[in-house]
């Protein structure tokens, strides 16, 4: 097989595969980290659906948005906080093993389809990961999140050290 033919694997592969790009990490916009690794565990702080970019998942989930809506932009979430682990761990085949997300959405009191939206991230972890992708989660109503955003997740990922 030549090398313009051979095959490439693993996840940073995948993600390729998917057509997705994933962005740089944006710097914070305060005092803290977007990641931080102690031993084979890679904490990583909330991210939005605008992280690389201007808000356009903005409002709350059952009045200015669908759950279609809000699954994309945690979708989008997903992929932004994609992007940080590959620039703390320099590639995504070094995760072991999605071990917690946690989802917040921006939503009515009444709003009682948090899974649903959060379901964006998780599903786009599966599509990438496999195996290596379920995880313990939660997913939360909120008052507000940051810049109107209707999503926000964080997560703990096991990483190969």
């Amino acid at each position: 097989m030549s090398s313009d033919t051979a095959i490439t694997t693993g996840f940073d592969a995948r993600v390729a595969e998917l057509g997705i790009d994933l962005p740089r990490s944006v710097p914070p916009v305060g005092n803290y980290l977007r990641s931080m690794q102690t031993g084979n565990l890679l904490f990583l702080s909330g991210h939005l659906p605008d992280s690389a970019g201007t808000p356009i998942h903005v409002g709350k989930l059952g009045r200015d948005l669908t759950v279609e809506q809000g699954y994309e932009a945690a979708r989008e979430a997903a992929v932004a906080m994609l992007g940080t682990v590959r620039n703390a761990l320099g590639s995504l085949d070094r995760v072991t093993r999605i071990v917690k997300l946690l989802g917040m959405v921006n939503s009515t009191e009444d709003f009682i389809e948090q899974p649903a939206v959060i379901n964006g991230a998780s599903d786009l972890f599966h599509e990438i990961f496999g195996d290596r992708a379920p995880h313990a989660r939660s997913a939360v109503g909120m008052a507000q999140l940051p810049r109107n955003n209707c999503v926000e997740i964080e997560g703990i990922f096991e990483v190969a050290v």
